[in-house]
């Protein structure tokens, strides 16, 4: 049995689960998700426990076992205490601003990158005195939380000898030396 899938899910009291046919949909303070099941896989809930189980021992179901309970714990942390990303943009004169949904990002080329956040994503950026720029965002889906983020880096991924580019913060890179052939 997967050891990640046969762990049972304690469901906080501010959260409602409901399941249909082949859905499960979880409401809570921060929001609502819904989250389809594949044949074979079921959610069952006892009191305050929430189980996944699967109906047989097949290589599918075997793999996708763990999958659904992930998915289903990140559903219940999202609604409940919601997911936040940091990310830091290390460079001279780089800059990030929003209005609403929209974030505004100075990163270096002759134009600005304008992207439209998703409604169910809270974006906001801050600039403190001394400290580089930084995005901060926030949502209960933790998965469009992460293509978002991955979206805002690749506008500018650092790069290996300065560092500069947007970079979450408790990311560490892998610096490179420069040219050493100018030494002698």
């Amino acid at each position: 049995m997967s050891r990640i899938g046969k762990l049972p899910i304690t469901v906080p009291a501010k959260v409602e689960i409901k399941i249909s046919d082949d859905t499960v949909q979880v409401k809570g303070p921060k929001g609502e998700l819904k989250q389809k099941l594949v044949g074979g896989i079921s959610v069952i809930i006892d009191g305050t426990t929430l189980t996944v189980e699967r109906a047989t021992d097949g290589k599918q179901h075997r793999a996708l076992h763990g999958l659904y309970r992930s998915l289903i714990n990140n559903m219940i942390i999202g609604v409940s205490q919601g997911f936040t990303k940091q990310q830091e943009l290390i460079g001279v004169g780089y800059k990030a601003s929003t209005q609403g949904q929209l974030l505004d990002l100075v990163l270096g080329y002759s134009h600005h990158f304008i992207f439209e956040i998703p409604a169910e994503v809270k974006v906001s950026a801050k600039q403190d005195k001394g400290q580089p720029p930084m995005i901060l965002l926030e949502s209960a889906d933790k998965q469009l939380l992460g293509a978002v983020a991955a979206k805002i880096r690749s506008f500018r991924v650092p790069e290996p000898y300065k560092g500069k580019g947007i970079k979450f913060t408790n990311e560490v890179l892998r610096r490179k030396a420069g040219k050493s052939a100018a030494k002698k």
